[in-house]
């Protein structure tokens, strides 16, 4: 399946923001924005990835994205980052 998307949810390691987005390769988007080449998340590196959802085709991932970029999403956002940061 080369045509798979994923929705990616990045912390910013400088003040706890989180910041997602969508791509079909996560690890290269995440060196992409560790490296300042997306200018809405530059002042706020580095960040680290702690959640990724496969969704299928962009128009999946770009509904999904939506969704998180929702108050309920950034809630169930949290609440994962919060799981994984207690059993760090």
């Amino acid at each position: 399946m080369d045509n798979l998307f994923f929705v990616y949810a990045l912390v910013s390691q400088i003040d706890g923001r989180i910041y997602v987005g969508m791509s079909q390769n996560v690890r290269r988007r995440l060196s992409e924005h560790n490296q300042g080449k997306v200018q809405s998340t530059r002042p706020y590196t580095p960040w680290r990835l702690f959640f990724s959802e496969p969704v299928g085709d962009s128009e999946q991932a770009r509904i999904r994205e939506k969704y998180y970029k929702t108050a309920s999403g950034k809630r169930k956002l949290r609440a994962i980052l919060a799981s994984k940061e207690n059993t760090a």
